[in-house]
C-alpha cells in the first residue's frame, strides 16, 4: 500500500495518484470531515467487491457513496425538488441520506437493496478529488467490519501492512481527533427517519426537518 503524507507541498501529487488509481479499479484511504474512507470506483464492481474484501464485510451490508453534486446524485438517486431543497440545506457536510436508487447503481454496492445512501463531505481534499473524476466514490470506513474505526496513522498503516488483500493508497491527513461518523437519514418514505444518529445530533437534525423527525 502506498503512502502519501498530504501537506502544502504535495496536495496535488495526492490527488492526481488517488484519481489515477481510482479511475484503475483501484482502492484508496482518503480523509473526510468524519472519519477515514475506503473509497473507490461506485459504477466499477470489481473495485467494490474490493472493498468488501479488505472489509472482510457481509455482502448483503450496503456500501453508501459520496457525490460531487446534485447533477451526481440526480444520476444515480430518485431526487424530487422537496428533496432537492433539503439536500441543498445540509450539504456539504456530515449527513448521509438514503435515498431510492437509480438501475446504474449496481446491487453489489447497495447489499441487493433499491436504495442507495449518498452524501457530499464539507472536506477540501474530497471537492478537489471530486473535481478529478466523474463518478460517486464509495464512502465506507476504513476499518475491519465490526471492528473500531481507525483514527491514526499508525493504527491503519498496521492494520493494512499484512494484509492479503489492502488498499493500493492511504491518503494520510493525520490523526482524526474527535470523530463520529456521519449521521443517517432515510428519505425514501416521505418522512425522515433516522437510521443512525452520528456527529450531527437530533436537536440539529430537527432544524432540518422539524416535526418529522
Amino acid at each position: 500500500m502506498k503512502q502519501i503524507k498530504l501537506d502544502l507541498d504535495n496536495t496535488e501529487e495526492a490527488l492526481n495518484d488517488a484519481a489515477k488509481i481510482l479511475q484503475d479499479g483501484g482502492v484508496i484511504i482518503y480523509p473526510t470531515d468524519t472519519l477515514y474512507g475506503l473509497g473507490a470506483n461506485a459504477f466499477n464492481e470489481n473495485a467494490v467487491l474490493k472493498i468488501y474484501k479488505i472489509k472482510k464485510q457481509d455482502r448483503n451490508k450496503p456500501i453508501s457513496v459520496i457525490v460531487k453534486d446534485l447533477k451526481m446524485a440526480r444520476k444515480i438517486a430518485c431526487l424530487d425538488s422537496k428533496v432537492e431543497k433539503i439536500l441543498n440545506k445540509i450539504w456539504p457536510g456530515p449527513i448521509t441520506i438514503v435515498l431510492r436508487k437509480k438501475d446504474i447503481i449496481s446491487d453489489v454496492l447497495t447489499g441487493n437493496g433499491e436504495t442507495v445512501a449518498i452524501r457530499i463531505p464539507d472536506n477540501e481534499f474530497i471537492s478537489a478529488l471530486m473535481e478529478k473524476v466523474d463518478f460517486p466514490i464509495t464512502a465506507t470506513s476504513a476499518n475491519i467490519s465490526g471492528e473500531k474505526d481507525l483514527l491514526k496513522s499508525e493504527e491503519i498503516i498496521r492494520k493494512f501492512k499484512f494484509a492479503k488483500i489492502k488498499p493500493d493508497l492511504f491518503i494520510d491527513a493525520g490523526d482524526i481527533k474527535n470523530a463520529q461518523a456521519s449521521t443517517i437519514i432515510d428519505l425514501t418514505t416521505g418522512i425522515p427517519k433516522i437510521i443512525r444518529t452520528g456527529i450531527v445530533g437530533k436537536d440539529e437534525i430537527k432544524k432540518f426537518f422539524g416535526k418529522f423527525i
